[in-house]
């Protein structure tokens, strides 16, 4: 009778980090930037939303739009990755609202929490289990992941910057952000 080994698939990788990693803090001087997509005009409006509330709050912003993932401009798309968490403090990236763009959304931030940025993940509700898993294999299960309610991309853009006011203070909680101009306008 022969041996073999079962691997167990829902293992948890020995090298898992399950730390979301250094928080924002203080957000004056820093530069924040967001990783935007080329799929999703709600993630435009409230990335340009939030934009704003951070340089109110002493912030510089940054974009960067990823587009294809293969062949040339894939090996374009890696190289800007590398460029762009190179000039920044911390990183917003989104956004996980269809297989695929979920992938390619944890895939980024894991890029830029791997040096050491402080970096959320922003996903709509019908893809937050797949966005921990993808964080769990790519070996930070404690990446931090924003959700947003989905469906998001089919409201008009006056609905879409209501949530985005509305999920504001929340996500920058959650990123371990000091944001008092924002915070004492909120009380």
């Amino acid at each position: 009778m022969a041996l073999g080994t079962i691997l167990d698939p829902t293992a948890v990788r020995a090298d898992d980090i399950t730390h979301p990693g250094p928080d924002l803090g203080d957000l004056r001087g820093k530069t924040i930037g967001f990783r935007v997509d080329i799929m999703w005009r709600s993630w435009d409006w409230i990335s340009a939303l939030w934009a704003k509330e951070l340089e109110a709050a002493g912030a510089k912003v940054v974009f960067w739009r990823a587009g294809g993932r293969t062949g040339d401009e894939g090996a374009r798309m890696a190289e800007g990755l590398k460029d762009f968490v190179g000039q920044i403090d911390a990183a917003i990236v989104g956004l996980g609202n269809c297989g695929s763009c979920t992938g390619w959304t944890i895939h980024d931030a894991l890029a830029a929490a791997a040096r050491g940025v402080p970096t959320i993940a922003i996903c709509t509700q019908n893809f937050e289990e797949l966005g921990h898993t993808l964080a769990r294999r790519g070996g930070r299960s404690g990446l931090r992941l924003h959700i947003l309610p989905h469906p998001l991309n089919e409201r008009e853009q006056a609905d879409v910057e209501g949530v985005g006011r509305e999920h504001y203070l929340p996500m920058m909680a959650a990123f371990g952000a000091h944001h008092t101009a924002a915070q004492e306008a909120a009380e």
